[in-house]
C-alpha cells in the first residue's frame, strides 16, 4: 500500500517516510494522512529553497497541534529516511516557521537518539587510560645522515571509541591507513634543515557525517564528497603547501577547489624547533572538519640545539595532551547543532560550539599514571571555541618553557595558563614534589565560554583529566635525570621591542561583530569590515617588520592567527567609550578618522609572562587594542624563507574561533618584494 504513491506526482521523500511509518508500531494513530499534507514542504527540507513558505509552515503547525509525533521524520531528516536530504534545514524547519519545538522525549523516528545529546557530560570521567599518540617520521636516514622523506597520510571515515561506556562514534581520522588512523592523528616527527614531503589524500564519503551550512562561504564540490585541504599550523611553509582555504579537494581529486594546484605538499622545516600541528582547512568547513576529528600533532626537533637545555625526554616523560571539548548522543555520534541561532540568516551556524565532555588525546576525561617525577607536555587545544585556564588541583606550578612553535627565553613559573582554540603551551610539571599522601591531581579549568563574558564552568566541564601518582621505584632508564634550565632557546631570538624598532609600517586591524536588527543575532564577523573573497589590503614587503594594532570591538576574546609568520605582542590598551568608536567604525571603517588614539586608555597593559615569545597565536582582549610586531621573514636570524614568499595563492590570516573563521572572520594577505 505504501509504494503505490510512487506513481503519482508526490515528492519521493513523503513517499520513503510514508513507507517507514506503515511498516512502525506507532504510539499514536497513523502518521501518514498528516505527512502527505507536508508537500509545500519538499524545496526546503531538501535544500532547493532557502525559504520556508507560509504554505509550509501552516502546515507545520497544522502537524505540530495535533500530531507532533509526526513531525519527527522531519526532525530526522535523512536519519529518520535513509533519503538524501539537507539535514540543516530539514531539522531546522520549526525555527525557520517561528514554531515551538515539542519535546524531544515525543519522537520515536530515527531520532530517539537525541535524547543523549549531552551523553558526554553524563559519563563517568577517569576511566580510560590516556593514550600515546603514535609517531610517524617525517625524514629518513641514508648512509647515517637525516634526509628528505615522502609521507603519504590519508583521512579516512571510521569509529572511535571516546570513552569505555559510548558506543564507537564516527569520525574523520588521519593514517598511514584506515586501520592505523587514529584520533588524533599521528604526531609527524620532523627534524629541523630536512625537508618532508606529505601526499595528502581523502578517502571521506559522499557525506559528511555533520551538519553544514551553505549559507556561508563554503567549499561545495560538483560531484559530491567532502572536501578537505591540510594545513600544518605555525609552519613556515610556501604558499603552494599551505593549505589555502580554496585548494580543497575531494576524494580522488574528482573535485578541487581553485587555488589548488598540486597533491604532495612540501614542509621545508627550516625554522627553529618546535611544536606545530596540522588541520584540516577547507572554506566553511573548518568547524565541522576538525570536530569530526581531522587534527593532529607536527614536532621539529634539532637533537643538537635541544639536548643541552636537558628536558624531559623519550616517549614516556615527554607527551602531547591534545584538548578538545566535544558533545556526543547516546549512540556515540558526535552532536552538532543542526539549526542556526537565526535561521532566517544562516540555516545551521552558530557563532560558538561548546562540548559538554572534555576529550584528551581522543579520550573523555582520561587518567594518567605517572611517577614522582618531572614529565614534559605539550598541550595544544583544538577545541571549536572553548578557552581552558588550566591548573592542577593541588595548586602546584607548571614551569612554561614554549608557548606555540617557539622556545621561551627562559622558563616562567606559573600556577595557571589561559590556553585558546589553536594556542600551544610547552610545559613541565614536577612530580617529585608532591607529598606522598597526594596520590591523584586533575587537571582542571575554570575560564568562562565563551571567553571571558560567558558561562562560568562547572562540572564536568571544568575538569580536564587525572594524574594518577605511583610510589614504585624507577628502574635506571626511568631515573630523572632532566633538568630545567636557566635559559632556553629563544634567548637567542630578538626581543620584541628591538624588532618593534624596526617597523617599516603600522596597520590597524579591526575586529567586527554584525548583529541582526530584528533578532538582536550574530550574523557574521569581519576583519576592517571586508569579506574573505574582497581584493587583498595587507601586502607587507618581504623581509620587513611591521606593527599591527588590533582593535576588538566584540564581547569574545579572539586568538589571531597569521600563516607563515611569527609574531609577538607588545602590549594592551583597552578602549574608553567603545560604544561611540564602534559606531564610528560602523559608518566610517577607518581608525584614523573615528580617532582611535581618541578613544585608548592611559593605561597600558603587560602582556603575561608565558607568553613573551614569538608566537602563531596571540589573543585579542575584547575592547581593547592589542599591539603586535609582525615579522615577514625567519624570526630566528631575520633570514629569507627558503622558497617563494610571494607565490600564488598568498597566505591568510584569521581567529581561530573556527565557527568565526567560516563566518567569516578571514583575509587573505600576500608577499611582495
Amino acid at each position: 500500500m505504501a509504494y503505490a504513491f510512487i506513481f503519482f506526482n508526490f515528492n519521493l521523500i513523503l513517499v520513503v517516510v510514508f513507507a517507514i511509518l506503515s511498516n512502525q508500531a506507532s504510539p499514536q494513530s497513523n502518521c501518514s494522512s498528516l505527512i502527505l499534507t507536508l508537500t509545500p514542504c519538499y524545496t526546503y527540507i531538501t535544500g532547493s529553497s532557502i525559504l520556508a513558505t507560509p504554505a509550509c509552515c501552516d502546515r507545520i503547525s497544522t502537524v505540530l497541534e495535533t500530531q507532533p509525533d509526526c513531525l519527527c521524520v522531519v526532525f530526522g531528516g535523512s536519519n529518520a529516511s535513509n533519503f538524501t536530504l539537507n539535514d540543516s534545514w530539514a531539522s531546522g524547519i520549526l525555527k525557520a516557521c517561528h514554531l515551538k519545538t515539542p519535546p524531544i522525549i515525543h519522537c520515536h523516528y530515527g531520532i530517539i537518539r537525541a535524547n543523549g545529546q549531552d551523553a558526554g557530560g553524563k559519563l563517568k570521567m577517569y576511566v580510560d587510560e590516556l593514550p600515546e599518540i603514535p609517531k610517524i617520521h617525517g625524514y629518513k636516514f641514508h648512509r647515517g645522515i637525516p634526509v628528505a622523506k615522502k609521507l603519504t597520510i590519508g583521512m579516512y571515515h571510521k569509529k572511535w571509541k571516546f570513552h569505555r561506556d559510548l558506543p564507537a562514534s564516527s569520525v574523520f581520522v588521519f593514517g598511514k591507513s584506515k586501520h592505523s588512523a587514529t584520533f588524533p592523528g599521528p604526531t609527524i616527527e620532523a627534524l629541523q634543515g630536512v625537508a618532508t614531503h606529505v601526499e595528502w589524500k581523502n578517502y571521506l564519503p559522499k557525506k559528511h557525517i555533520l551538519p553544514w551550512d551553505p549559507t556561508v562561504p563554503t567549499a561545495i564540490p560538483k560531484h559530491g564528497g567532502v572536501p578537505t585541504v591540510v594545513h600544518v599550523h605555525a609552519a613556515v611553509a610556501e604558499p603552494e603547501s599551505d593549505g589555502n582555504a580554496l585548494a580543497w579537494f575531494t576524494k580522488g581529486f574528482k573535485d578541487t577547489g581553485p587555488n589548488w594546484s598540486k597533491s604532495t605538499y612540501r614542509y621545508h622545516n627550516m625554522q627553529r624547533p618546535g611544536n606545530l600541528w596540522y588541520h584540516d582547512h577547507a572554506l566553511g568547513l573548518t568547524r565541522q572538519n576538525l570536530l569530526a576529528g581531522l587534527v593532529g600533532p607536527y614536532v621539529i626537533r634539532n637533537h643538537t640545539l635541544e639536548k643541552p637545555m636537558n628536558l624531559p625526554a623519550g616517549s614516556e616523560f615527554d607527551r602531547h595532551l591534545i584538548i578538545a571539548d566535544r558533545s556526543f548522543y547516546a549512540d556515540g555520534s558526535i552532536y552538532m547543532n543542526s539549526t542556526g541561532i537565526d535561521p532566517t540568516v544562516h540555516l545551521q551556524w552558530q557563532p560558538e560550539y561548546f562540548g559538554d565532555a572534555i576529550t584528551v588525546n581522543g579520550k573523555a576525561w582520561p587518567f594518567m599514571n605517572v611517577q614522582r617525577r618531572k614529565y614534559r607536555f605539550r598541550f595544544i587545544s583544538t577545541s571549536n571555541a572553548r578557552y581552558f585556564n588550566v591548573k592542577l588541583s593541588n595548586g602546584m606550578p607548571f614551569i612554561v618553557v614554549g608557548s606555540d612553535a617557539s622556545y621561551l627565553p627562559k622558563p616562567v613559573s606559573t600556577n595557571a595558563f589561559m590556553l585558546s582554540p589553536a594556542e600551544t603551551f610547552d610545559v613541565v610539571v614536577d612530580f617529585s614534589i608532591v607529598g606522598e599522601n597526594t596520590t591523584e591531581i586533575e587537571l582542571t579549568n575554570d575560564a568562562p565560554f565563551p571567553y571571558p563574558n560567558g558561562t562560568p564552568t562547572s562540572i564536568p566541564n571544568s575538569r580536564i583529566m587525572k594524574f594518577v601518582l605511583h610510589n614504585n621505584k624507577p628502574t635506571s632508564c626511568q631515573v630523572d635525570h632532566s633538568t630545567i634550565p636557566k635559559k632556553l632557546l629563544a634567548s637567542s631570538y630578538p626581543s620584541v621591542v628591538d624588532a618593534a624598532k624596526q617597523a617599516t609600517l603600522r596597520r590597524y586591524i579591526v575586529l567586527h561583530e554584525y548583529i541582526s536588527n530584528t533578532t538582536g543575532e550574530v550574523t557574521h564577523l569581519y576583519i576592517n569590515g571586508k569579506s574573505f573573497s574582497d581584493p587583498v589590503t595587507e601586502k607587507p614587503k618581504l623581509g620587513s617588520t611591521e606593527i599591527w594594532d588590533v582593535i576588538n570591538l566584540t564581547t569574545d576574546d579572539h586568538p589571531l592567527h597569521l600563516h607563515l609568520v611569527a609574531f609577538q605582542a607588545l602590549k594592551i590598551r583597552k578602549l574608553t567609550n567603545v560604544n561611540n568608536f564602534t559606531n564610528c567604525m560602523t559608518q566610517r571603517n577607518d581608525a584614523v578618522r573615528c580617532n582611535v588614539d581618541g578613544h585608548l586608555s592611559s593605561t597600558t597593559k603587560s602582556v603575561v609572562e608565558y607568553e613573551k615569545a614569538w608566537k602563531n597565536i596571540v589573543k585579542i582582549e575584547p575592547g581593547a587594542m592589542t599591539t603586535v610586531v609582525v615579522k615577514f621573514n625567519l624570526v630566528e636570524n631575520g633570514g629569507p624563507f627558503p622558497f617563494d614568499a610571494t607565490a600564488e595563492p598568498g597566505y591568510v590570516y584569521h581567529c581561530h574561533i573556527l565557527d568565526h573563521e567560516d563566518n567569516a572572520m578571514i583575509r587573505p594577505f600576500k608577499l611582495v618584494n
